[in-house]
């Protein structure tokens, strides 16, 4: 059976250590690195179809380093690796380009189900994410022929703080308006976008980028 070939970017040598113990009897493991300008240097002439990257590095962003790395190996599956399990990190990971989501708490049991995954093309987002922003992932909103629709400033904050979870009596406490008026914004809002459901208004929220850090 072919062992993917496998190169782990991550700062923290122990964790380094810990995932090289993991996959070594299923993949090979071709090379490591423990900061961006590292990675880059060395995993185009380790040639790996995957690339295991926390989104911490010390002098990059991981997210800023997708792109780079697909730019040398367009082939590459990378996998992200990360404590970090926020909506905008998750959504932000694949809209830069990346075929698998996994945190590093889980990744004890999940990492080689990820990379069988990817290797069969498919995308992998950890259970552990919450379910809304995996369907939302896993199904995004589309933005329809013709659409044009905008939101007031108001709906706009809104539909940011509910998108990133805030429940509805902060919402109303915090922008100082009532209970009543913040779920007559969400009905509104939902009535313009043709929207019917939270899973849908999160969808429609990680396309515009309006889930925050």
């Amino acid at each position: 059976m072919y062992q993917p070939r496998v190169f782990i970017a991550d700062d923290h040598l122990l964790v380094l250590e810990g995932f090289r113990q993991l996959l070594a009897d299923d993949t090979r493991i071709v090379g490591t690195a423990h900061s961006g300008a590292e990675l880059l240097e060395n995993a185009q002439k380790s040639a790996p179809d995957i690339v295991l990257l926390d989104i911490s590095m010390p002098d990059a962003n991981g997210f800023d380093l997708i792109p780079l790395l697909k730019q040398k190996l367009p082939q590459v599956k990378i996998i992200l690796v990360t404590m970090l399990s926020e909506p905008f990190y998750v959504s932000e990971g694949f809209r830069k380009g990346a075929n698998g989501y996994v945190l590093k708490q889980s990744a004890s049991t999940e990492l080689l189900t990820a990379i069988r995954t990817v290797m069969n093309n498919r995308r992998y987002v950890c259970p552990e994410v919450a379910a809304d922003v995996r369907e939302s992932i896993e199904q995004p909103w589309s933005r329809p022929d013709g659409y044009h629709v905008q939101l007031t400033p108001r709906q706009h904050e809104v539909l940011r703080m509910l998108a990133n979870g805030v429940p509805t009596h902060t919402i109303a406490t915090t922008i100082g308006i009532s209970v009543k008026t913040v779920e007559f914004h969400k009905a509104g809002i939902m009535n313009k976008l043709g929207i019917k459901t939270i899973a849908e208004l999160t969808r429609f929220a990680l396309v515009q980028g309006l889930t925050e850090l």
